[in-house]
């Protein structure tokens, strides 16, 4: 059994947390690789056959530039909160045409006491977010399957934080799923135990979410025309 994180992982970003300066960063950047970013790398390239058995089309890709990890620096152009880096670690297991076209992906999230793994599509533009309520309107009962069976469910959430006030204009009310067409994100998740993450059975248990997740992210791709 290989373990990947360990509770220096987690220390590490509480001290970031806490000292969110490029001086600090600096001096303390080899923590950094040696407890973040470098186990993180070698997890997503023990989980490519994995989630190649899931779907062909994605990628786990640990390479620094270009991969699925996403910069520990923050993008403070047009933020009002102007620390420089994220006190957590995430990353994306993307499709492969996802640098030409909207696509869903899984994603990982290495933080102290809100570690979660989840699928599907993050603030899409409105036309992908016209495009999938239009398909779960035209395809009600696969959306049943991917996104509402009692296992699934009973493992994962779908987002509710940013919804629309109202459904969308065009569908009618007494439409099955009339709520979800109200989300903003399509995006199922569930919070893995800080335990889990430092512990030796971190793989087998993402590879798990992985299947559980991937008819959730088929009917994405269908949705959007991708292949799955």
């Amino acid at each position: 059994m290989t373990t990947y994180f360990t509770d220096k992982s987690f220390r590490f970003l509480r001290a970031l947390a806490r000292h969110n300066e490029r001086a600090w960063f600096q001096a303390h950047k080899a923590d950094y690789d040696a407890h973040v970013r470098g186990p993180f790398q070698s997890l997503l390239a023990d989980l490519q056959p994995e989630l190649r058995t899931v779907s062909e089309h994605f990628r786990s890709e640990p390479k620094t530039v270009g991969g699925s990890l996403f910069r520990i620096q923050r993008d403070t152009r047009f933020a009002n909160d102007k620390t420089p880096y994220k006190s957590w670690q995430g990353a994306r297991l993307f499709h492969e045409r996802s640098r030409q076209v909207p696509a869903p992906s899984f994603y990982l999230h290495l933080q102290p006491g809100n570690c979660f793994v989840g699928a599907g599509l993050w603030h899409p533009e409105t036309p992908t977010q016209r495009r999938v309520r239009q398909f779960i309107f035209d395809n009600p009962g696969s959306w049943q399957s991917a996104a509402h069976a009692p296992a699934f469910r009973r493992r994962f959430d779908l987002e509710t934080d940013e919804m629309l006030v109202r459904p969308p204009r065009g569908f009618p009310a007494d439409f099955t799923f009339i709520d979800d067409l109200r989300h903003k994100n399509f995006v199922a998740s569930r919070a893995v135990d800080d335990s889990v993450m430092t512990g030796p059975q971190l793989r087998q248990t993402l590879a798990q979410d992985l299947v559980a997740l991937g008819p959730f992210v088929d009917y994405l791709c269908a949705a959007l025309d991708l292949e799955f």
